[in-house]
């Protein structure tokens, strides 16, 4: 078995340049910047990291969604007969859970397939895509030869059991269906689509989630990125990709490997990015205290749920100055002051209660230079646990604390004093790649779930606000059913950055926009009522409106 596939391989982030022997599998290229380097997992003591630090574990991400097309002005740009953008030209990439390829709403008036091809990292059966190691890709002609067929399935294999990546799809380029009034954004767009393998056991070790937990890791996704400029380069034409998955591992501030990868990517011509901002808003995950007079600490309060028995916890520190922890267990007992140190870990076993706490204090970490206090509980006794941060050098300090997102952990563990702020989930904490949140296009309301900036170091997310209260949207099985969410407000912007491409790009008006171009061009267009100031942390620029966008570029 190949050792990126490999659960008794862990698959640690690098940064190169790193060269291989021919015929050694333990490195695999990633990008420009990254390769993965695989440990096996005998060698890595999960607690002891000074050797292979935690920024180098890819980060696990979840998905980000559980109509309104006159909201947006879409519908009005698509019959205005000197625009009338449908996609066409344009490909649209969808990072996800997969897709049910044999729906209506990815197939043409004729039966035939609107997917250009299909990379299923799951199958190792097949032909990986050029260039790299594992999954199976399948193309067009392939996917139309199975649909043809008595049983497509013996022919292309691949399905969407979630469903996920097939509402996503279907909300950004679903074949118009009008006995359930559905359409995506741009039906007239093709589709390629990236079904991503889940994420290896041992990381979810690691961060200590358990093993019936959906979730990806931040690795294949870029892979998955990777692919999508593969993509671009085989077909010459504009790429559109959406990801509608976050995490709120990390230091919340665009510096993490994918958050990077894509800043980068949003510059290249072609490349358009659309990030779902997260759904953490109104899930109590996220702690904030800034404490600026003496007595130079903070106590606050961690109710952990009875399903919740292994989960870590991140604690990034904003001050100058050092900070130690101590956390006691809900009947009082205490791991006592825990100073920072450059890679050592310690590990507590309290005497009333069966819990297991894993501490590492870093006194920097290496991508921010920050302190980062990474904290891990096994076999966790449920109740109000309480954790003090004091400054070592009693002087003010400030901190974040962020508890995993998505279904990471159940609802009933969550901060007693939370702050819905600082919530928007990587990579949506990157410069440049478009981060979209969700509102209730029927009231105008904000989603109380749509995550919130700022970033943690000030920067302003999210920068748009997209339909993402009950959009319709195909199912797998041939249904249509209904999906809310930042990640359909992110496919939604998706559709319209292709309707922005197809205009300047597919149809020779500005041959080089980039994803950066697009961004721009809809933060300026976007609505502002007199009711807030913009940029705010909630709305970002205000609600997209691609109507307002065409009139900056034509005399409509």
């Amino acid at each position: 078995m190949k050792k990126i596939l490999d659960n008794n391989f862990y698959d640690l982030l690098i940064t190169n340049p790193v060269t291989a022997a021919p015929g050694d599998d333990s490195i695999t290229f990633l990008n420009n910047r990254h390769s993965l380097l695989h440990i096996p997992t005998a060698a890595i003591n999960i607690c002891n990291l000074a050797n292979y630090p935690a920024h180098t574990f890819p980060s696990l991400y979840t998905p980000t969604a559980t109509v309104s097309l006159e909201q947006t002005g879409v519908g009005n740009v698509q019959r205005n007969p000197a625009l009338a953008l449908f996609g066409e030209g344009v490909i649209v990439v969808i990072i996800d859970t997969g897709i049910d390829y044999r729906h209506p709403a990815f197939r043409n008036s004729d039966g035939s397939s609107r997917i250009l091809t299909i990379w299923d990292q799951t199958q190792q059966e097949g032909t990986p895509p050029e260039t790299f190691t594992f999954g199976t890709e399948y193309s067009q002609e392939t996917i139309n030869t199975a649909l043809n067929s008595e049983d497509p399935l013996s022919i292309v294999p691949t399905t969407d059991s979630n469903g996920h990546g097939t509402a996503i799809a279907s909300v950004i380029a679903g074949t118009p269906n009008l006995l359930e009034a559905f359409s995506g954004v741009v039906p007239q767009s093709d589709l390629v689509i990236v079904k991503l393998k889940e994420a290896k056991e041992n990381l979810k070790n690691f961060y200590f989630v358990p093993s019936d937990i959906l979730c990806f890791q931040e690795s294949d996704i870029m892979f998955g990125f990777r692919y999508s400029l593969t993509i671009s380069e085989r077909f010459s034409r504009p790429v559109v990709t959406c990801i509608a998955m976050g995490s709120s591992l990390g230091g919340h501030d665009g510096r993490g490997a994918l958050s990077g990868y894509l800043n980068d990517l949003a510059l290249q011509p072609g490349i358009g990015i659309s990030v779902s901002a997260g759904n953490e808003g109104n899930s109590q995950r996220h702690y904030f205290n800034s404490t600026l007079l003496e007595p130079f600490y903070n106590d606050f309060e961690l109710r952990i749920g009875e399903n919740d028995k292994m989960f870590s916890l991140e604690i990034w520190s904003y001050s100058l100055g050092r900070v130690s922890i101590d956390i006691s267990s809900p009947n009082r007992e205490s791991t006592q002051q825990i100073y920072p140190s450059i890679g050592d870990c310690r590990s507590f076993n309290f005497v009333f209660t069966p819990t297991t706490i894993y501490v590492n204090n870093y006194v920097f970490e290496e991508e921010t230079g920050d302190q980062l206090i990474f904290v891990r509980f096994q076999n966790t006794t449920p109740g109000i646990w309480r954790i003090r941060v004091r400054s070592v050098e009693n002087e003010p300090l400030s901190f974040h604390a962020w508890l995993p997102a998505g279904n990471l952990i159940s609802n009933q563990t969550f901060f007693i004093n939370s702050s819905p702020d600082t919530t928007i989930t990587s990579p949506g904490n990157g410069r440049r790649q478009l981060t979209v949140t969700a509102y209730n296009q029927v009231n105008n309301s904000i989603l109380g779930e749509s995550s919130r900036g700022y970033t943690r170091i000030g920067m302003v997310k999210p920068d748009i606000a997209a339909p993402g209260y009950q959009l319709t949207c195909a199912t797998p099985g041939n249904g249509y059913g209904s999906v809310t969410g930042t990640g359909p407000a992110a496919a939604h912007a998706a559709g319209i950055t292709a309707m922005i491409f197809e205009w300047a790009i597919a149809r020779g008006n500005y041959r080089t926009m980039n994803g950066v171009d697009a961004s721009r061009l809809m933060i300026r267009g976007a609505i502002r009522t007199s009711t807030y100031t913009y940029p705010n942390n909630i709305w970002g620029y205000g609600q997209v409106d691609v109507e307002n966008v065409f009139r900056q570029l034509t005399s409509i």
